[in-house]
């Protein structure tokens, strides 16, 4: 995720959601989130156009942006949501794994669609490979 607030207050924002807990923050306790840069591996395994679109959306490429695993143990989309529009309070952007879509708070908070999935929809991505 592409939050607009700077480094600093995110980090301090995933230190009061994970006291204690850092690189990775353990957040709700099923959700593992860590910095990324752009001199690591913050696009590897991007197709060009996914970059391009996250380019013109936010209006630069972003250097950093926070990645948010799920375990695999339990469904985490209520907890995801949670931290996403927190850490969007400010405004920015999330990709998830299941489209090219920069989605917005205002567009996960509506459960907006595109091409046909709402953000982090791993069973109407499931459901079109069935």
């Amino acid at each position: 995720m592409y939050p607009h607030l700077d480094q600093v207050g995110t980090v301090a924002v995933l230190d009061a959601l994970s006291p204690g807990q850092n690189a990775p923050w353990l957040v709700e306790g099923v959700l593992y989130c860590w910095l990324e840069s752009e001199d690591e591996y913050l696009y590897q395994g991007w197709e060009p156009d996914g970059v391009e679109h996250l380019t013109v959306t936010i209006g630069h490429r972003p250097d950093w942006a926070i990645e948010i695993e799920v375990s695999g143990r339990v469904d985490g989309t209520e907890q995801l949501r949670r931290l996403v529009l927190t850490l969007l309070e400010h405004g920015g952007v999330v990709t998830d794994d299941y489209s090219d879509h920069a989605w917005t708070a205002g567009e996960i908070r509506s459960h907006a669609r595109h091409e046909g999935l709402t953000f982090f929809d791993f069973r109407g991505s499931y459901n079109r490979l069935i």
